[in-house]
């Protein structure tokens, strides 16, 4: 089988993240490394023992050299200009989440995406967690009707982040780089989540608030009421603002059972997946150091079987944009002080509003 040439745009730590993970994939190998410092990038091909090339723009990595797949791990307010970039030059693309900070230009991008597949690029985006042994047996068991009528979920993520993170970059905590604040940087998982796991959204309630730390524009604090097509009830609670910092737990209910993860393994499930979810990866059992790389090599994986097969990858573009869009209603309800139509948010009928953190 051949060896897929990746390069990666962005070498800070999501991107030395995504180079562990495509280093120790037998099909992969980073072959360049994009970053706006030349310092930064060629520090972390150091650290990958000096093979990548590097370059300041995606624009110079794609003409120095073949590339059949480009990550992308800037500030998400600037994923979509990549994205259209790498599929113009006709390569397969991973884009870390978000898909971007405005949905308008997600949503167009959707559509550039869709004809990019049709011509048979495979398009992707990362959702690490999608691919973690328990959420893939609960959302193989949702599927196949065991938990019977989904009725319910609360899905909390009591985090910490110290002043500290915020003043590293002049970029985090801003609307037009970080895209939000505890929901859309740290929360898109538990919303991709919830999507998988209870289908498409039909309403949404929200209140977001700045708590406990200074000169950031975004929220470290939101609580959502979401109401979804097939009847089921959620709350998402997502802060930064929860010293010292919990693990993730979502609860999932049904008619027939119900599955609880905490900290992405499985804690509860009536009735028993069996065998479906290893021993290592219920809850108690501990917790891999690497864990962060494994997730994404987990969806790697399933990148590049998507590339040898022509399926498409387990996280699309468009379920990119249905996570940014339920990520923009809990903003947009908690602007406006009201329940918002996720339909309407999706469709851009909201486009016009500027959203702001509630005091």
């Amino acid at each position: 089988m051949t060896v897929l040439n990746v390069a990666i745009v962005g070498s800070g730590i999501i991107g030395a993240n995504h180079a562990e993970a495509i280093a120790r994939h037998p099909r992969l190998r980073v072959a360049a490394l994009v970053d706006s410092r030349l310092d930064v990038a060629e520090a972390l091909a150091a650290k990958l023992g000096g093979e990548p090339a590097c370059h300041l723009t995606l624009a110079e990595a794609l003409a120095a050299q073949h590339i059949d797949l480009v990550a992308i791990c800037t500030p998400s307010g600037l994923h979509v200009e990549a994205a259209e970039q790498t599929l113009r030059a006709g390569a397969h693309l991973l884009v870390e989440k978000p898909l971007d900070t405005d949905l308008a230009k997600a949503r167009a991008f959707a559509k550039v995406a869709a004809e990019a597949e049709a011509r048979g690029l495979v398009c992707g985006v990362v959702s690490q967690h999608r691919f973690d042994p328990a959420m893939a047996a609960v959302h193989r068991a949702v599927r196949e009707g065991r938990l019977g009528r989904i009725t319910s979920a609360v899905v909390s993520m009591p985090w910490w982040r110290d002043q500290a993170y915020y003043d590293s970059a002049d970029w985090r905590g801003t609307w037009a780089f970080d895209g939000g604040g505890a929901v859309a940087n740290q929360g898109i998982h538990l919303v991709d989540q919830m999507l998988a796991l209870l289908g498409r959204p039909d309403e949404v309630y929200a209140r977001t608030a700045l708590v406990c730390h200074e000169g950031i524009e975004v929220e470290d604090l939101a609580v959502a009421t979401i109401r979804f097509t097939s009847g089921a009830l959620a709350v998402l609670h997502a802060t930064t603002g929860a010293h010292p910092g919990l693990p993730v737990r979502l609860a999932l209910h049904g008619t027939a059972g119900s599955a609880v993860l905490h900290d992405d393994q499985l804690e509860y499930c009536s009735p028993a997946l069996d065998d479906a979810v290893p021993q290592e990866e219920r809850f108690g059992a501990p917790k891999p150091a690497d864990g962060f790389v494994t997730g994404h090599l987990r969806q790697y994986d399933d990148l590049v079987e998507a590339i040898d097969t022509g399926r498409p990858p387990g996280v699309r573009v468009e379920d990119g944009l249905l996570a940014l869009a339920l990520v923009r209603s809990v903003y947009v309800s908690a602007t406006l002080h009201r329940p918002v139509d996720f339909g309407q948010v999706l469709d851009g009928a909201y486009d016009n509003v500027t959203v702001t953190t509630q005091e």
